[in-house]
């Protein structure tokens, strides 16, 4: 059976035995989402209030607002939020592989997450927009801006626009790619000047750099489990959110809305946590997660700081991976005969193909010792099998020269 065929025979209204087909299934969850338990049209409501929002007259028309302030002592699990508000550019700027940002002053920055009404298109709306930043107390403030009814996005989107001109960094989860593309196409549907652009944190991208070979998986749940020990109780899954505003525009009802609010609160307060667990990684970070540290610091080309990342997570337990990753970095340093040490260790210690390259390279170019690289070869080294045989036969002539110098030719005066 064709894949198309198996999932039409999938959604078929009976399995020819009577019992709860998947079609069943997908019915009843979306009744459950939708608020229609027995599948019947819902009757609209005379659409009061229930959620912490408050009508704010402004430019453009009304604005729903709600804001409030967490505590310094507050914490996402285990990780506290206080930190974030004495972020440096300069540290920071590394992790994100970013040099625009080593000069930012972040305690300007503004925290931003959206929940939209789907994944992309031009008729996607973000009805739902949560804003983070910290005030003079390091106190983390947060506001959030909700679209009741799609005539009142203008109102919305000034709000927005003030916030973020008023920032001088934009920090967000996976922002780059989606949130800040589709603000910035709200403002072009509403013929809107959009907000002046300014200096990015991906918190994604530099979850991914220091926690992917530990954790895998870098969502931001998963890096709230993981990383910060905070597991959310009764969180809407994101799939879940666009249905739950369609309902409420349907219905007037905003009960459903209620879980995708903490849910969005929830992202801002996380992405705090994180800059400021970012902000001093080497005091703060797992040990499992130290090398990815000096694996980025070396890609930023702070390769003072990645050796110290190297040796911390060496001393605490990183091994053979350890050493072969400082060794990579006393390369990139020039110091030939630190990599070769670290190398020859982590070669003692685990069984990795990259590591017998380097030192074949080492003991070709470096010690002149053919032999040995030769002997390391046939472990493997991960080349091709035209590599493989280019470096063997080359290895091989300088084995032989080494062996069989020949006349040595020497210059005399006429």
């Amino acid at each position: 059976m064709s894949s198309a065929a198996a999932s039409s025979a999938a959604l078929t209204d009976s399995d020819g035995t009577g019992g709860v087909t998947p079609l069943d299934e997908l019915r009843a969850r979306m009744a459950q989402i939708m608020g229609r338990a027995d599948g019947k049209p819902t009757q609209k409501t005379n659409g009061e209030n229930t959620l912490p929002f408050v009508r704010v007259e402004c430019e453009g028309g009304p604005l729903w607002q709600r804001r409030m302030a967490m505590e310094r002592s507050h914490h996402v699990g285990r990780v506290p939020v206080a930190p974030g508000a004495d972020a440096r550019g300069e540290i920071l700027s590394l992790l994100a592989l970013d040099g625009a940002l080593a000069s930012v002053d972040f305690s300007d920055a503004l925290y931003f997450d959206t929940e939209t009404t789907g994944l992309g298109g031009a008729g996607v709306v973000a009805f739902l927009v949560g804003l983070g930043s910290y005030d003079d107390a390091g106190c983390f403030e947060l506001e959030q801006l909700l679209l009741r009814s799609p005539g009142e996005e203008r109102a919305l989107l000034v709000r927005l626009r003030d916030a973020m001109n008023a920032a001088s960094v934009w920090i967000s989860f996976n922002g780059k790619s989606f949130d800040w593309p589709l603000i910035r196409g709200r403002y072009v549907m509403q013929r809107m000047k959009p907000p002046e652009q300014r200096p990015q944190l991906d918190l994604l991208h530099v979850s991914r750099r220091l926690h992917k070979a530990r954790i895998g998986r870098c969502n931001l749940k998963s890096v709230e489990s993981e990383i910060l020990g905070f597991d959310r109780v009764g969180d809407i899954e994101g799939a879940d959110v666009a249905a739950c505003y369609t309902q409420f525009l349907r219905t007037g009802n905003d009960e459903p809305l209620r879980a995708v609010v903490d849910h969005n609160l929830w992202d801002v307060v996380s992405m705090g946590a994180l800059v400021g667990l970012y902000a001093e990684p080497l005091e703060r970070l797992h040990d499992g997660d130290l090398l990815g540290l000096a694996q980025t610091l070396r890609r930023a080309g702070a390769l003072g700081r990645a050796q110290m990342a190297a040796t911390v997570a060496l001393t605490r337990g990183g091994g053979g991976e350890a050493l072969r990753v400082r060794g990579q970095i006393a390369k990139a340093r020039g110091d030939r005969a630190a990599a070769l040490a670290d190398f020859e260790s982590s070669s003692r210690q685990i069984d990795d193909p990259s590591v017998r390259l380097e030192l074949c390279k080492l003991y070709e170019h470096y010690v002149k010792q053919p032999d040995k690289a030769l002997a390391l070869m046939d472990a493997g080294t991960g080349e091709d099998a035209l590599a493989l045989q280019k470096r063997r036969d080359r290895l091989r002539r300088k084995s032989e020269q080494q062996k069989n110098p020949g006349p040595v030719l020497r210059r005399t005066r006429g």
